[in-house]
């Protein structure tokens, strides 16, 4: 026995047009085939349902169905096979146009757009700190001169293609069990652009475009850091015969630095200190990025101790918050590795009055022997 439409359509029996549209729109988009790859049973379904609407969305199919059933839309009763529908008109009507893919050819779809190009840029760690203006070269399509990008030679123009006659797109018949399936695609001798070149430019070979070696200057933000891409809109390759620019796509990439480490907006460094500045307090110079900044060292800093300098760090990238982030300075102590006669002299009277123990003079080779022994 044969579903029945309406309720295949999930809708009763005095549905209006647009009910039916609804209850399709929701249907053909759950079961199309492409939204359920490789899966049977939803291609079936989704044929059942198509099937269902081609003749409700008819109003002679529809009454004709209404008073004789299944039997009403075979033989001459219907003057011809119901089933010969063209799916894509269905989408036409109310999708504007298949959302699936495929559909009804509204014209030539024009020039296709040039590709996105990348590129990548090198940066020092401060040239990717407080930004800087560079230039890239790159090999790039550029409309071509000669034919001012229609790809047709001097004193000629492209014609209407004659396989398609300018629509762009050729429609394909196929049988299935739904009858006849009307498919579009994209026209084989034109490329979709409705025109062909009788006689192509030398210089692009009717392309109209060529490869050449382009410079562009790059505004790199401060602030930016290794994986950063920055974005130049119509700057990648124009597309052929007058297709639009692509975009060129610039991946940073941010060299190491010797003395800080970045971390976000932050930055880390090492201040060095001699033990007697730890001990007694001093002031230091220190090197910045951009100053030099005196630092206070307070009597009896221990190793590791940190400093933290306020706007000295990373500038915020824009949608970040304004202004700089933390230089943090972590406190390293030298050791001398050697001292003069009349320094240790010195240290040692200052061990003997604290009461330290320290090693004799003569414990030094033994000391020697055993700082050897682990090495």
């Amino acid at each position: 026995m044969a579903t029945d439409y309406y309720e295949l359509l999930g809708v009763d029996r005095g549905a209006s047009a647009d009910d039916l549209k609804r209850a399709y729109r929701k249907l053909a988009r759950e079961y199309h085939p492409d939204a359920n790859p490789d899966d049977q049973d939803a291609e079936a379904k989704f044929k059942e349902i198509s099937e269902a609407y081609a003749v409700l969305s008819d109003d002679d199919a529809r009454a004709r169905y209404d008073q004789f059933g299944h039997d009403g839309l075979r033989g001459g009763g219907m003057g011809g096979d119901p089933f010969n529908f063209d799916l894509n008109d269905i989408f036409e009507n109310f999708f504007g146009g298949n959302p699936f893919g495929g559909g009804r050819a509204r014209g030539p779809s024009g020039p296709p757009p040039g590709e996105d190009q990348e590129i990548v840029l090198d940066l020092s760690f401060e040239e990717a700190i407080f930004g800087i203006d560079r230039k890239v070269e790159l090999q790039t399509a550029v409309g071509c001169e000669d034919c001012s990008g229609s790809g047709a030679a001097e004193g000629t123009s492209p014609r209407r293609c004659t396989e398609c006659e300018g629509a762009g797109q050729v429609r394909q018949v196929r049988q299935s069990l739904l009858g006849q399936m009307v498919t579009t695609a994209h026209c084989p001798r034109c490329g979709g652009l409705g025109e062909e070149i009788p006689t192509p430019c030398r210089q692009c070979r009717g392309e109209g475009r060529h490869r050449e070696l382009m410079s562009y200057e790059v505004r790199v933000p401060a602030g930016v850091d290794t994986g950063s891409t920055l974005r130049l809109t119509g700057r990648g390759a124009v597309g052929p015969r007058g297709g639009t620019h692509g975009d060129l796509y610039v991946h940073l990439r941010v060299a190491t630095s010797d003395k800080f480490n970045r971390d976000g907006d932050t930055l880390y460094a090492e201040l060095h200190v001699t033990m007697l500045q730890a001990a007694l307090g001093a002031r230091i110079n220190f090197e910045t990025l951009d100053e030099t900044v005196e630092l206070a060292i307070p009597p009896g800093t221990q190793p590791g101790e940190i400093f933290r300098l306020r706007d000295h760090g990373v500038p915020r990238l824009e949608g970040r918050g304004r202004g700089r982030g933390e230089l943090i300075l972590s406190v390293t102590v030298e050791i001398p590795s050697k001292l003069s006669k009349d320094d240790e002299e010195q240290l040692r009277a200052i061990a003997q009055q604290r009461g330290e123990n320290v090693a004799d003079p003569g414990d030094r080779t033994v000391l020697g022997k055993i700082r050897s022994a682990f090495q």
